[in-house]
């Protein structure tokens, strides 16, 4: 069974950097697709970041387009969240996500396009002002 593992979360100042990894395990890594999203107090999941099917390209939520990147390392079975220029709008519970490539769910009309079967326990952050 594919499990996800963040970690990284914690308090930070706004105008700072963070980085959240994620640990992949129990599966295929590069027959899965990995996304991050995220969900703030009293709001709905939105996307962060998730790669697209073909993995030639990364979808940004509108909110962190030119502030945070993403990163994958194979070897490692890991991907990474970089968040520059936090805000205190940043602060939410940021999930991994996996989709398996074996196993293709649909999602039509919301990018990612897809919908990932695992899900991590998530990692909080919290910008302070």
């Amino acid at each position: 069974q594919v499990q996800l593992v963040e970690s990284g979360g914690g308090l930070v100042q706004a105008g700072d950097s963070r980085r959240l990894s994620c640990t992949f395990s129990g599966g295929s890594f590069k027959m899965h697709v990995m996304g991050w999203f995220r969900q703030a107090p009293g709001k709905e999941r939105e996307l962060v970041a998730a790669s697209t099917w073909g993995g030639g390209d990364t979808y940004f939520g509108d909110s962190v387009k030119g502030r945070f990147t993403t990163s994958r390392d194979n070897a490692e079975n890991t991907v990474y969240l970089q968040m520059n220029s936090l805000t205190p709008e940043d602060t939410a519970v940021y999930y991994c996500a996996a989709a398996s490539k074996e196993l293709p769910r649909v999602a039509k009309g919301v990018p990612p396009y897809y919908d990932p079967q695992y899900w991590g326990k998530g990692t909080l952050v919290t910008v302070s002002s």
